[in-house]
């Protein structure tokens, strides 16, 4: 079984992903570097020359291998899953998890950390909140294909108590 988190570009799928598979004590996939080691380095600088369509190509192909092999637990991409086909995927592998931060909260995350990354790269405060607000309204349709939601503010060890909560007894990992 391979439980996948999603959300949002710095809900803290990969905070909360390493804590979760730490608790349940098996393996941690973290799509953005296998990425990562598919390309020979990192993401940005592949995205900015490549533009959104590869990248978005390379990460289904990433996904689609992933899913089809790995257990444990899955951080996947901020948009990696808003594609049905990849939901599809990933819910048939295991269960998909969202995890729901307020609008306050990833704005300040991203403020903080996440100005690096493409879609926000050299971003100002007010770029960072209106494309935000668009992203996520964009995307709405697709995280609500999850099969679970959990509150994702918090400490990651809250977290992952709220998905062990909403995930109730697991299968054989």
């Amino acid at each position: 079984m391979l439980i996948s988190l999603t959300g949002y570009m710095c809900s803290g799928k990969s905070r909360v992903g390493r804590a979760l598979a730490q608790r349940l004590e098996v393996p941690f996939h973290d799509l953005d570097r296998l990425l990562e080691e598919r390309i020979g380095g990192p993401i940005t600088p592949f995205f900015l020359r490549e533009g959104e369509a590869a990248f978005r190509a390379l990460e289904a192909e990433v996904l689609l291998g992933t899913v089809a092999h790995a257990k444990g637990i899955l951080a996947t991409g901020g948009g990696t899953l808003v594609d049905p086909m990849l939901m599809s995927r990933a819910r048939a592998a295991g269960p998909v998890v969202l995890l729901e931060v307020p609008f306050e909260v990833l704005v300040q995350r991203i403020l903080k950390a996440g100005r690096d990354r493409p879609l926000y790269f050299g971003a100002d405060e007010a770029t960072v909140r209106s494309r935000t607000e668009a992203l996520l309204q964009e995307r709405m349709a697709g995280y609500d294909r999850a099969t679970h939601r959990v509150d994702g503010d918090g400490d990651p060890d809250e977290v992952v108590d709220r998905i062990l909560s909403a995930l109730g007894p697991l299968q054989e990992m």
